[in-house]
């Protein structure tokens, strides 16, 4: 064979092989796209970085941690903090930008919106105030209005509920907690809760003061219910999250996330996977009830 058939012949051979080549990459590319789900909204092609600060209310708090936690394993850059306070103060440090995030366990006020009108208020779930006594109490149904008159002191003895002649313990939360608020809107009427009443900061404080005493009621999140206390029915009715959804018991809440202005850059990104289906199914999986 001459040289110049045997030069024809190598570059024949060389085209053919970079066509191959062309040919495995192009379907090794195809496979890299096709592994792409458009649903996936936890796939990204932006980076998302940064400090991001969560502060308010405590009932919010723990739901915020576990949300958190989520979004930072999918977003490894990003870094939230979360903290406590209670809900006046989630406004407070929305308003003040202490926080890029304020949580709040009830509406916020109107007195608040129009001394801070560039708040952005998002509701993420919604959550019940269950009545809570020691589980050995014999207790399970109260009104709204026998309550009211063991907050503002006008009863003071189980045995005037049926149960047995013991003096009432009654356990309130802080001035500025979003659970009290709530409770003393719905339950209260915006009475004030006697003095007399000994004052826990949270709901797991609240808890356990009612946990420890056998003559104690208390008011906290439905989600922290536990074995160690007993959830009261009001007027017939349990609390449950099929009776809040449905309307018929009595004391229920907002769960809300508040910011300075419209979200945006990574408080944006945070709300909207609170929003999303994955982040509510945090929130229903954690005892909240989910908004969609």
């Amino acid at each position: 064979m001459s040289i110049k058939s045997k030069r024809m012949v190598s570059l024949f051979i060389v085209g053919i092989m970079l066509l191959a080549a062309f040919a495995v990459a192009g379907c090794g590319n195809g496979e890299e796209e096709a592994s792409k789900d458009p649903q996936d909204t936890t796939q990204t092609s932006e980076v998302l970085t940064g400090k991001l600060t969560i502060a308010g209310s405590t009932s919010v708090q723990p739901f915020s941690d576990v949300l958190a936690e989520e979004f930072m394993a999918v977003n490894p850059k990003a870094e939230i903090s979360v903290q406590g306070g209670g809900s006046s103060q989630g406004v407070t440090a929305a308003a003040s930008g202490a926080a890029d995030i304020g949580s709040a366990s009830r509406n916020v006020k109107e007195e608040e919106m129009a001394a801070n009108p560039d708040l952005v208020v998002t509701q993420i779930a919604i959550d019940g105030v269950a009545v809570v006594v020691h589980h050995s109490n014999p207790v399970q149904d109260v009104t709204l209005e026998d309550i009211k008159n063991i907050y503002l002191g006008n009863i003071t003895n189980w045995k005037d509920l049926g149960g047995k002649d013991a003096a009432i313990t009654v356990v309130s939360r802080e001035e500025g907690s979003g659970t009290r608020d709530a409770f003393v809107a719905m339950a209260m009427d915006d009475e004030e809760i006697a003095p007399s009443a000994i004052i826990q900061n949270s709901n797991g404080a609240v808890r356990t003061a009612v946990a420890g005493d056998e003559n104690s009621i208390g008011y906290v999140s439905l989600a922290i219910v536990n074995n160690e206390i007993k959830a009261l029915d009001i007027e017939g009715v349990a609390a449950s999250v099929e009776n809040i959804k449905a309307g018929t018991y009595k004391i229920s809440r907002p769960f809300n996330y508040i910011t300075k202005n419209d979200p945006e850059g990574l408080a944006k990104a945070f709300i909207d996977f609170v929003l999303s289906d994955e982040g509510q199914k945090i929130m229903v999986d954690e005892g909240a009830i989910g908004i969609k």
